[in-house]
């Protein structure tokens, strides 16, 4: 470990804002100081008059160790002998203006305790050692916009429960049965909710008061770091929610951290996020520019995560975000944009980029703001790839009607083409769609059991098939039919019933084809990797709607194309005509129809052989039967006759 003790250099980027490693010197570090073992300790407390290191290593007596100012940096700093490993303690301010002592707990700080207690814990992260260096030196070809890219969102403590107490799983239980899970699902990333430490279960992490900890609700540091490098050595990536736009007023925290607003703004209509009623991150301060800069790095450096899903970009680049008429301040050109937003996202992706090129970081961005996943060279804000929360929306929207309204609604499913190649998407069907009485997503569907759980596999279907990669929370893979909830479980016993573990199967074996086939995702970003066949969804003689859309996705790399077939509609399609670029067998490689998946076990035989009849603008076309609310994965073999 680099020595805890600030330089003048250190100061000088801490002045500058620009100190992207400040967790190297900030926070509890063990260290020996003229043969005596003990700990540092430093914090930023500008506006402090005095600051104390408390601890049960001193009975909690602020005189026993009051910390010393560094010149007018406003940094405080003191080794403490009798301090360890495992130590809990909290910084004791007194601020310059009269009021009552503080007690805060290390912004920097490692490790935490349980909640509802609220001190920091010396933790000393030298000590792991890690096994995972084979994914660590070949990551980066999983993580560009030409991979496959399969998520798994999970909230750790209600993904599974213990048998019964229901207790929540530790991280080393997680590695094993998680890990199995996600390697047998065959999804190539996990992403967790908020891992950083915060005290109220509701807010599924997304208020933190410890963004150096990973919550103690599970373990320990290096218990989390082994579920990480578990997975890790099993060919599964970790992504972790990031939450740089605002937190929690929590009295232990970072507000009013030093009798003053040093991480929030102090305007109240810039510093208070109005429908999560938090405090909003003031940008443009060089303390949170350190902080944040150099949170998001520690989770890269430390815990070797592989990407950051930036939390609520929207609230942060406009100033009117979730606010009325007269409840916020314009910019500088009277705009609604906000400057230091931008600034430090870009800086952020910079920093990011220079040192972890092989790192995504993934913005859930709501809005058209432009260039979001965009090169900052050219104007845009830098990410890898951004949520796509409006195909998110459409598709939701369209398969809730029903069947028999659908065809006359097809552009809510298809107007994401006209868009689908200005960003490196993400696809989320995520835990924010299946909460807050919006329902789970086969309750969404209409219509019986059977017809819900058809509905789920046909959008599934459609959300492997289009450009963008894929994210499935928790929960949606098997059908889940209660909206989730943080203080329970996955309903894992659903998975004994055909339809649920059908949906199941279909979800693993599009996870299959996904990852072995580039067509489904090397030419992502790139409109020749897609084209519509049928985007109206005309039945054979134009007579009546059909509420089918088809489409092919291509690799030139790849002989011919694979052709996608979504019938949303409650009958099936006999003698259904689709215009295909190659004659010759097509081969049926995926039916969510098949009885394995809970189907009607209708389809094609295994494939059928094109012939000329010209068709939606083909010279050959294919006759299909088309089951009830279905999706059908087609190929050209190469074969002239049927085998």
């Amino acid at each position: 470990m680099s020595d805890p003790i600030l330089t003048d250099h250190d100061l000088y980027l801490l002045r500058e804002g620009r100190h992207d490693r400040a967790y190297e010197k900030l926070g509890a570090h063990p260290a020996c100081v003229d043969g005596v073992q003990g700990v540092w300790f430093a914090v930023v407390a500008p506006n402090a008059d005095r600051v104390s290191v408390v601890g049960d290593f001193n009975d909690w007596n602020a005189e026993a160790h009051p910390m010393r100012a560094t010149g007018d940096s406003g940094v405080w700093q003191i080794f403490v002998p009798d301090a360890e490993p495992g130590s809990l303690y909290k910084y004791r301010i007194r601020p310059r203006h009269p009021q009552a002592d503080l007690d805060k707990a290390d912004p920097f700080a490692f490790a935490a305790e349980l909640r509802p207690r609220t001190a920091s814990r010396v933790w000393d992260l030298s000590a792991y050692t890690w096994g995972d260096a084979r994914w660590m030196s070949d990551r980066a070809g999983r993580h560009t916009p030409a991979a496959p890219i399969s998520i798994y969102e999970v909230h750790l403590g209600s993904w599974r429960r213990t048998s019964g107490d229901g207790r929540w799983l530790t991280y080393r239980e997680l590695a094993v049965e998680l890990t199995e899970y996600l390697v047998g699902m065959g999804f190539t990333h996990l992403e967790i909710l908020p891992v950083a430490e915060h005290p109220f279960d509701g807010s599924w992490g997304y208020q933190a008061t410890g963004y150096f900890a990973p919550t103690s609700r599970f373990g320990t540091p290096d218990d989390f770091r082994h579920l990480v490098d578990t997975l890790h050595q099993a060919g599964v990536g970790v992504i972790l929610d990031w939450v740089p736009g605002h937190f929690p007023d929590d009295p232990h925290g970072l507000a009013t951290f030093d009798g003053t607003p040093l991480y929030e703004h102090p305007d109240p209509q810039k510093g208070r996020h109005p429908e999560w009623h938090t405090h909003v991150f003031d940008l443009s301060r060089r303390e949170v520019h350190n902080f944040l800069i150099s949170n998001a790095r520690f989770w890269l450096d430390r815990y070797h995560i592989d990407g950051l899903r930036v939390d609520a970009v929207a609230s942060m680049l406009y100033l009117d975000y979730a606010r009325a008429a007269g409840e916020w301040v314009p910019n500088a050109q009277g705009g609604r944009e906000n400057p230091d937003a931008v600034d430090f996202l870009r800086t952020l992706n910079e920093t990011i980029d220079r040192d972890f090129p092989d790192v995504m970081t993934i913005a859930e961005e709501s809005t058209t703001w432009p260039g979001v996943s965009g090169p900052i060279d050219s104007g845009g804000l830098g990410f890898r790839f951004k949520w796509n929360m409006g195909w998110m929306h459409d598709a939701l929207s369209f398969v809730a009607r029903d069947p028999t309204h659908r065809s006359s609604h097809l552009d809510e499913l298809t107007f994401s083409l006209t868009y689908a190649f200005s960003e490196h998407f993400v696809l989320p069907l995520s835990h924010d769609e299946v909460v807050h009485e919006k329902r789970a997503i086969v309750d969404k569907m209409p219509g019986d059991e059977w017809q819900q759980l058809a509905n789920t596999r046909v959008l599934y279907g459609y959300l492997y098939g289009h450009p963008g990669k894929k994210l499935l929370f928790m929960g949606n893979e098997i059908g889940q039919r209660h909206e989730w909830d943080h203080d329970g479980s996955i309903d894992w016993s659903l998975t004994a019933a055909p339809l649920h573990g059908g949906l199941q199967r279909w979800v693993r074996d599009l996870n299959e084809i996904y990852r072995s086939d580039s067509r489904l995702y090397a030419l992502d970003a790139d409109p020749d990797g897609f084209a519509w066949v049928d985007h109206i969804g005309h039945a054979e003689h134009g007579e009546h709607d059909a509420g089918v859309v088809s489409f092919l996705r291509r690799d030139p790399s790849v002989r011919g194309a694979l052709l996608f077939v979504c019938n949303f509609a409650a009958v099936a399609r006999h003698r259904y005509r689709v215009g295909v670029p190659v004659g010759g067998w097509w081969a049926e490689r995926l039916n969510s129809d098949a009885a394995c998946y809970g189907g009607s076990g209708q389809g094609n035989l295994g494939g059928l052989e094109a012939d000329t009849v010209p068709r939606h603008r083909h010279p050959q076309s294919i006759e299909l039967r088309v089951p009830p609310l279905s999706t059908l994965i087609l190929e050209p073999t190469g074969r002239t006759e049927e085998p």
